[in-house]
Parts: C-alpha cells; structure tokens; sequence
C-alpha cells in the first residue's frame, strides 16, 4: 500500500510540474518567439528517512514575536516581604517621653507560588514542522 502512495505521489508530482513547465512556455511563446521552449523537466523525488512510509518534506515560515499565555508549575521561589512594626512610645531613662514610630522592614523568604498561568514574551523564530 504504501508502494502505490507513493507511485501515485510520483505521478503527480510529475503531471504538476510538467503542467508548470508547459504553461511557461506558453507563455514564453507569445513574448519571446526567438526563445526555445524546454524539452525536458526533471522531476526529484525526495526518499523518506523516517522509515514509515511517508514523505515529508520541511515547509518552513516565519513567526513573528509575540505574547503568549503560559501555565507556570507551583514552585518555591525567594520573595522581598515587608514588616512593618509599630514601636510603642516610651519614657527615656531621663524621663522624657519618646513618641512611638513606624519600623519599615524587609527580608527576604521563601514563598510558594502556586500553579497560574503567565504571559511570556516568543522571539521571532522559524517554525520548521512536517505537513
């Protein structure tokens, strides 16, 4: 079966490129008259290396950068978390009172950052893939 697959890929491929050549040069013929048409076409067939049967050929196209949505697995990572602490007010050891005050304070800890999904930035690439 795939025998006559490709037999039949063969054949077409042939009828469509002689069908390309023929309509050049009747094209050709009513420009250039003085211009000989082609007598032959070579048709190549590309044999399958993957060994199952099916000729695949690369068709390669051009994706140009762009945002996409992403899930992103839950993972541990290291996070700036802020403490802010309020110290009450006080009397000093020479009696004078001491207004309270804010203490603005930050360490760094580990947090676990659950599964979500996130946007991420795709350069521009070549996406090469069989059809």
């Amino acid at each position: 079966m795939t025998r006559s697959m490709r037999v039949r890929r063969l054949v077409a491929g042939a009828a469509a490129s002689g069908l390309l050549a023929g309509g050049a040069a009747l094209g050709m013929s009513g420009s250039a008259a003085a211009a000989p048409a082609p007598t032959t076409v070579a048709t190549t067939v590309v044999p399958s290396d993957h060994g199952d049967g099916h000729d695949r050929h690369d068709r390669c196209e051009w994706k140009k950068g762009h945002w996409e949505k992403k899930w992103v697995k839950g993972h541990w990572e290291k996070k700036r978390v802020h403490h802010d602490s309020w110290h009450k007010g006080h009397h000093d050891k020479h009696g004078k009172w001491q207004n309270g005050y804010w203490e603005h304070d930050h360490e760094y800890k580990w947090v676990y950052v659950p599964g979500h999904w996130d946007k991420v930035w795709v350069k521009g690439h070549w996406d090469c893939h069989h059809r």
